[in-house]
């Protein structure tokens, strides 16, 4: 199974690629397979460009959701066991990685994050399109070079796409930071979460493309 090939050797050179995040002077050169692969799909020279351009949060966020690839979509999944749909998969991202607890429907985490200009996105921040003739039905992770990360839908995996697709240039819906400064940042975005007047606790919405 292609992702579990992908975990397995994700997790020994992790630490290598944080380094090499840390050390901007460092060239990052394909060490292991991992690397090789990250390689091959285009990816090694975005992760540079992440470390040498963000946050050590960001660049941990973004490492931490490329390792992902591979999952299977499951609508209402918020585990590698179950599977991820897109609002899932980003909230998956960013407990794990950072440890901060964003709410669990798309439009629910537009509205706990901040309103940012699609020219002002960076690595981390999440992307919202309208894939199901409703605003933010649908997130992923900004990872750079005008790509994003996402669980796109049903029958499809946790993959990379490009902004500029047809597709989803069509119905991009805006971007959002999530505020990983404060040290109340959680309790912030649970306020909001307790706000949304919807209870229906599964993400709104795959693509059907």
């Amino acid at each position: 199974m292609r992702f579990r090939l992908v975990k397995l050797s994700f997790a020994p050179c992790l630490t290598l690629m944080l380094g090499v995040f840390l050390n901007t002077g460092a060239q990052a050169a394909p060490a292991d397979e991992l690397d090789t692969w990250l390689a091959d799909k285009g990816l090694l020279s975005q992760i540079q460009q992440v470390r040498q351009n963000v946050s050590l949060k960001a660049s941990e966020l973004v490492v931490h959701a490329i390792g992902f690839l591979g999952v299977p979509y499951q609508r209402g999944g918020n585990t590698v066991e179950t599977g991820f749909d897109c609002s899932g998969f980003v909230k998956a991202i960013y407990e794990q990685a950072i440890g901060l607890v964003l709410p669990r429907r798309a439009e629910q985490q537009a509205a706990a994050t901040q309103n940012i200009e699609k020219k002002d996105l960076v690595p981390g921040d999440l992307v919202f399109f309208n894939t199901m003739r409703r605003a933010f039905s649908h997130v992923g992770i900004y990872i750079g070079d005008g790509k994003f990360i996402h669980s796109p839908k049903p029958g499809a995996e946790v993959r990379v796409e490009s902004l500029a697709a047809a597709y989803w240039n069509r119905r991009f819906d805006g971007a959002r930071r999530v505020d990983t400064a404060q040290d109340d940042a959680s309790q912030s975005v649970a306020a909001t979460l307790r706000s949304q007047v919807n209870p229906d606790p599964i993400a709104g919405s795959f693509s059907k493309r």
